[in-house]
């Protein structure tokens, strides 16, 4: 595997394990009933983010799953 290859590996493996912890994240605050607070609402937006980024290397293939 060239470099390159191995840096977009390791950059699509980083942004699985972001969406990863903000979605825990989110749900450590729903369950404390702190799901309309700004940190949640700025999770939020970020989660949907990182969604797009997922969703973009899923179409080209990217994505094991």
């Amino acid at each position: 595997m060239s470099e390159r290859e191995e840096k977009f590996e390791r950059m699509l493996q980083d942004t699985l394990d972001e969406y990863n912890d903000v979605v825990n994240k989110m749900e450590k605050l729903k369950t404390e009933n702190k799901s309309k607070t700004a940190t949640y609402k700025q999770l939020l937006a970020k989660k949907l983010t990182l969604q797009n980024i997922i969703a973009r290397y899923d179409i080209y293939g990217l994505v094991e799953r």
